[in-house]
């Protein structure tokens, strides 16, 4: 029950904290939110890449301010051969090395024994395994000794992410989420790459605006959502692997 109680205060107390937050930052844009929290949690702040376009962005920023700041991403076993590519072409051109976090061997194949390669397909509830196994307990490996995680996250990019401000409080993970580019549009986030020749996945100029796992993304029709390539045979409302769950 103490424990309980203090995590509730915990929890209260950090809320109050991020309201404060986006309050004294509202006119900061994406790189004066970066620069302020790079400087103040130095060494417990890190990227969360998927090797988007929005992660690319951030990316190129985040070098613009520290390259030595903690970048990452996910390798869940299933992505496609240009995302692979896109990590090294990244690495090259801002002369950085990003660290990729994999999903725990043993955990993969006893999933895969019991439930099939593909199992996403059979149901929400086994998506929602194999993204765990793949995605959200390496992602808790790499958010070990972190206070922060950035991510490209926007508004527009699905009715799941309506309602998120600038600067969250992660409940789940116990750390504070710094979503800078929140209010840009796709056509934004487009400039920026070409204006500063940043490196992109190929597949975006082939109608994929949302890349992740290769069986699980398609590319959309014209006047889709964003995400509609993503998990396309579910409803809108369930399409979150659990790395921002709220």
């Amino acid at each position: 029950m103490v424990i309980l109680i203090c995590k509730f205060y915990s929890n209260y107390y950090m809320k109050n904290k991020i309201s404060s937050l986006n309050q004294q930052l509202a006119n900061a844009d994406a790189i004066g939110l970066l620069s302020y929290f790079l400087n103040e949690c130095k060494g417990r702040i890190a990227l969360s890449s998927s090797l988007g376009l929005e992660d690319q962005v951030l990316t190129e920023m985040v070098c613009s301010i520290d390259k030595n700041v903690k970048i990452f991403t996910l390798d869940t076993g299933r992505l496609f051969p240009e995302t692979y590519d896109l990590i090294h072409r990244t690495n090259q051109k801002f002369g950085i090395r990003m660290q990729v976090y994999f999903p725990e061997a043993h955990h993969v194949e006893e999933m895969v024994r019991e439930k099939g390669i593909n199992l996403f397909y059979n149901s929400i509830e086994d998506r929602k395994t194999c993204c765990r196994i793949r995605k959200i307990e390496p992602l808790q490996r790499a958010f070990s000794g972190l206070d922060v995680w950035i991510c490209g996250l926007r508004r527009d990019q699905s009715v799941t992410r309506a309602e998120m401000q600038p600067i969250e409080w992660d409940e789940n993970n116990g750390l504070i989420k710094l979503n800078p580019l929140i209010d840009w549009t796709e056509e934004q986030v487009k400039a920026y790459i070409k204006d500063h020749k940043i490196p992109y996945n190929p597949l975006h100029d082939r109608d994929f605006p949302s890349i992740g796992c290769q069986p699980c993304t398609r590319a959309i029709l014209p006047g889709e959502d964003l995400r509609a390539g993503r998990w396309w045979w579910e409803n809108p409302d369930t399409k979150e692997c659990g790395l921002h769950k709220r």
